[in-house]
């Protein structure tokens, strides 16, 4: 870090805190040196010391710190190395016109894309307005009840589906039957996924009919990969004659002309909207989705975004039948998936919106005239078109010349695909003109290509309405969608407006010259399967990336395909059981898991089949050593792996790290360090090194991806080599294995990679460690400056934290009443955002402060919390009651404060400016507290009609 007077480079830009402030930190801990704190915070087992040009082992790899404009040049270097082709190859992934509107205001707006997940509804009423919009327009097009915000992609959405149909059948049976034309991708996550669980999945051509035997669910697709559009209305009766229920998975603009699975009284409809505005990426990020009928509604995984009402009565949005999270259910919940894709689940909502139902039918009818008039054209010059009735894809039977048809048609800059040697299928969507069929037809016939006038079957079957809110007919000019965007993104506090002081979600800075590049069409307009010729920039941008993450870890290899920490740590649990299945352990499946540990992680065993066996933890957090012991002999022989967060979920680095992760190895198990505290490890200790076989590393955490109001994210799993062979394979890039697909896309979402890998290159290897050591000073002088009012649950040895700390209430709350909930909603009086609540001890809050808040906003934290502690007081001494006081009265509205008698013993000022009106700009929460059991016993998760709000 730089003094105040010298030039500032990235790294000084990206820390919040200058010489001078860390001197103020490292002063008020008691130290001398950032080197000292490291000394005393990390086991010197584990700890990796700098040589003497201050680089740490492993990142010796890394190059020097560049500075912007050198990074972003490299980019552009990178990018330009590219080839941006017409893409129609289809398979689940089309070009689209996003909406300048949309991108300005969305993609490229900190507003949105700095939010965190809205677990505080009452400051994020924005993105939940939005999230009800895009499950509207999700329950709307597919025609059933009730869809929630968002899935991880397509394939995700399939798999899920899937499970739900198992746990809603009750066991009838194990079996699923999957139609052969489903997307290559969603048919590998689908396998994957059922080979643990004991799901055996039969898949045949299911236009003849479901196969013979019991079933207890069954997957179909609309349109088929192939193109095929049929109506699949008499397999659903089938199906539901012999007890299985019926998934469709659909295509969401075709939906506005086919009939949509709800109207054929299917049960579960999922899919893609990356068609929505979301550019293709090279394969994501893009939010899929999954809709139920309503009977299914509590079985749905992810979140459900639900209308209540607050402490005034009004309507209210909120996350509804939280009780299916994993932090509560652990090993019961109905998925291990925690992140959505709210950011680009926002983009699709507001495309729909933008556009409304007639908009959308509009662009939904060109695509399938430009589809027509190209089957016209190959059936004029003599080419089979294999299906009469198709959408945007026409599937054409060329014997033994696919691939010259391919190659002539990339001479046109158009990449087309080849499903066999004697066929290939090409798909129109919203990118697609006119002159791209003629080039089609051309590369086909060898000569100019004649468009002709539409032929194929009418497929516009639908017959219902949808999109009919006000929601989605109000913001047709560029003007009101501006406004509405704003006025969505004014509801809520977001990093472009307070620190986010979250426990283990390491809220920094995503900062601007690292997101810049993700909107280059070089990187934004890739399909995840074009010739790799086409991408040999994003190719080397994701070998530098998984080089430089192995230095920065310890690991050997890193796979980057799994799309979210969740799935990062699914492919690794994955990793393991087939490691030990190769070395004929089949019966090794006992995972251990701290009684501290994420609810994912034991979500996650159990979704690879793992029994989990939880293992105590002492007085002060750590592992319970002689507990780990027993519970290692009592399983030796079945034990799989132990899953263990490092530094712990209560924010301390266990000193016996080393002696945990060897009981395991010595009784033949593997040990899964859970990475999501990584951004205290960097530059100090790798997983890889002291004792870690497999890590899953959060690159929306500690490597600035930014949470985008509860996703985007990105979860690469990184082994060490004994694991390598048993990484996520993908069954259409042929430089990966075919086995363990864990996400549709072979690099997961890599469009957002480049932010990383900006980050890196910026920092440099010094950057990083002074990254983690000044986040570990910001958590160590905000427990020294509180603890006095709000005791520090847990330390180190040398009574140090990590990055974060547990602030514990429980005692306040039992001497006056007030609650952690209280003190949440209270911080949004005050301008903050609330830390993490009762995780991972109830009636707690983990406060992480990460390195790029300043000391004078960390500061402002600690005068608005000590101010609280002072608030407490008054109810604890009886000067406010305890139903009747600022704390039980927050959050408060203008609204709330400008009523003709103020009925209460604090005054409207002490409401509303607590610390004064100059203490810090004024954020007003748009609703009260929100009554949440009201809103789960009164379940709507669809948008509530404009009366509502009268």
């Amino acid at each position: 870090m730089s003094d105040t007077t010298s030039e500032l480079g990235f790294v000084d830009r990206h820390i919040g805190p200058d010489a001078r402030a860390v001197a103020t930190l490292l002063g008020t801990i008691g130290v001398a040196s950032l080197d000292e704190l490291a000394a005393k915070a990390v086991p010197a087992a584990i700890f990796d010391p700098v040589t003497t040009d201050g680089i740490a082992p492993g990142l010796e790899l890394l190059p020097p710190a560049a500075t912007e404009a050198e990074a972003l040049a490299e980019l552009r270097a990178l990018a330009d190395s590219n080839t941006v082709a017409v893409s129609m190859i289809g398979q689940g992934y089309f070009d689209t016109l996003t909406p300048p509107v949309l991108r300005r205001n969305i993609l490229e707006n900190p507003a949105w894309y700095t939010a965190y997940t809205p677990y505080q509804p009452e400051i994020s009423q924005g993105r939940l307005e939005a999230l009800l919009n895009f499950q509207t327009m999700v329950t709307d097009l597919t025609a059933l009840e009730v869809a929630n915000a968002s899935m991880l992609d397509e394939g995700t959405a399939a798999a899920e589906a899937m499970t739900l149909m198992h746990r809603a059948a009750r066991g009838s049976s194990n079996r699923i039957a999957v139609h052969n034309d489903v997307y290559a991708q969603t048919a590998a996550i689908l396998a994957t996924r059922a080979e643990p669980l004991g799901i055996e999945i039969v898949t045949a051509d299911l236009r003849d009919g479901l196969p013979d035997g019991d079933f207890f669910g069954v997957i179909t697709q609309l349109p088929g990969a192939s193109g095929a559009v049929d109506d699949w209305s008499g397999l659903v009766g089938q199906a539901h004659e012999r007890g299985a229920l019926v998934a469709v998975g659909a295509d969401l603009l075709a939906l506005t002309l086919v009939t949509p699975p709800g109207e054929i009284d299917a049960d579960v409809a999922f899919g893609s909207t990356q068609r929505f505005g979301v550019p293709m990426g090279f394969g994501g990020p893009h939010a899929g989705y999954l809709a139920v009928q309503s009977k299914h509604a509590r079985q749905l995984p992810g979140r459900l975004v639900g209308v209540s009402k607050d402490a005034d009565g009004s309507p209210a949005y909120r996350l509804a039948l939280q009780t299916r999270e994993q932090h509560i259910r652990r090993d019961k919940a109905t998925s291990n998936i925690c992140t959505a894709q709210v950011l680009l689940a926002v983009m699709a909502a507001m495309y729909a919106s933008y556009h409304g139902a007639a908009g959308l039918t509009a662009i939904a009818n060109r695509v399938h005239r430009h589809a027509g008039s190209l089957a016209a054209g190959l059936a004029a010059a003599g080419v089979e078109v294999v299906h009469d009735s198709f959408f945007d894809t026409v599937l054409a039977r060329v014997p033994a010349r696919a691939r010259e048809v391919q190659a002539a048609a990339k001479e046109h800059g158009i990449n087309i695909w080849v499903v066999d040697d004697d066929h290939v299928s090409v798909t129109c969507d919203e990118a697609t003109t006119g002159d791209h069929v003629s080039a089609v037809l051309d590369a086909f016939s060898g000569s100019a290509g004649d468009r002709a006038d539409f032929v194929g079957a009418d497929i516009a079957t639908r017959t219902s309405e949808f999109l009919t809110h006000p929601a989605f007919h109000r913001y047709r000019t560029e003007t009101e969608m501006m406004r509405y965007l704003r006025s969505l993104a004014d509801k809520d506090i977001a990093l472009d407006r307070s620190m986010i002081p979250l426990g283990s979600c390491t809220m920094k800075l995503n900062a601007a010259a690292e997101m810049e590049p993700i909107t280059w069409s070089e990187f934004a307009r890739q399909h995840p399967f074009a010739p790799a010729s086409d991408t040999p920039g994003l190719r080397r941008l994701i070998a530098d990336l998984q080089s430089w993450l192995s230095g920065i870890t310890g690991y050997d290899e890193v796979s980057l395909q799994p799309n979210a920490g969740s799935q990062g740590e699914y492919a690794g649990l994955l990793a393991i059981q087939a490691y030990h299945a190769a070395r004929g352990d089949t019966g090794r499946d006992v995972c251990l898991i701290p009684s501290s540990a994420h609810g994912t992680n034991a979500a996650s065993a159990a979704m690879v089949g793992m029994k989990v066996v939880v293992v105590a933890c002492r007085a002060n957090g750590d592992v319970d050593l002689d507990d780990l012991r027993a519970k290692v002999a009592e399983y030796a022989d079945r034990l799989s792996a132990l899953m263990i967060t490092y530094p712990s979920t209560h924010g301390v680095y266990e000193h016996d790290i080393a002696d945990i992760c060897a009981a395991v190895h010595d009784a033949g198990g593997q040990v899964y360090v859970d990475g999501a505290n990584l951004n205290a490890l960097v530059g100090l200790a790798r997983p890889g090194r002291f004792g870690g076989d497999v890590s899953h590393l959060n690159l929306h955490k500690t490597f600035c991806i930014p949470h985008g109001g509860g996703g985007p994210g990105v979860g690469p799993v990184a082994v060490r080599s004994h694991l390598a062979p048993y990484l996520p394979g993908h069954p259409l890039a042929a430089e990966l294995a075919h086995e363990r697909t864990v996400s549709a896309a072979p690099y997961g979402s890599a469009s957002i990679l480049p932010i990383t890998w900006a980050y890196i290159r910026m920092m440099g290897a010094q950057g990083l460690r002074a990254a983690s050591l000044v986040a570990i000073a910001s958590a160590n002088y905000i427990a020294r400056r509180l603890d006095e009012y709000y005791p520090v649950l847990y330390t180190g040895e040398n009574g140090m934290v990590a990055h974060e700390c547990i602030l514990d209430l429980r005692t306040i709350t039992k001497t006056t009443g007030v609650t952690v909930d209280d003190v949440a909603k209270r911080l949004a009086d005050y301008g903050f955002h609330a830390p993490t609540m009762s995780f991972p001890v109830a009636g707690t809050l983990m406060v992480e402060p990460t390195e790029s808040e300043s000391l004078t906003e960390i500061d402002a934290f600690c005068e608005a919390m000590i101010a609280i502690r002072a608030e407490i007081d008054q109810v604890g001494s009886g000067a406010w009651p305890a139903e009747d006081n600022p704390l039980r009265g927050a959050p408060h509205t203008a609204e709330s404060l400008l009523v003709a008698e103020w009925n209460h013993p604090y005054t409207r000022e002490q409401a509303a400016y607590p610390l004064g009106a100059s203490f810090r700009p004024k954020v007003w929460p748009p609703v009260r507290r929100i009554d949440g059991a009201y809103g789960d016993r009164n379940l709507v998760c669809s948008c509530p009609p404009v009366e509502a709000f009268a």
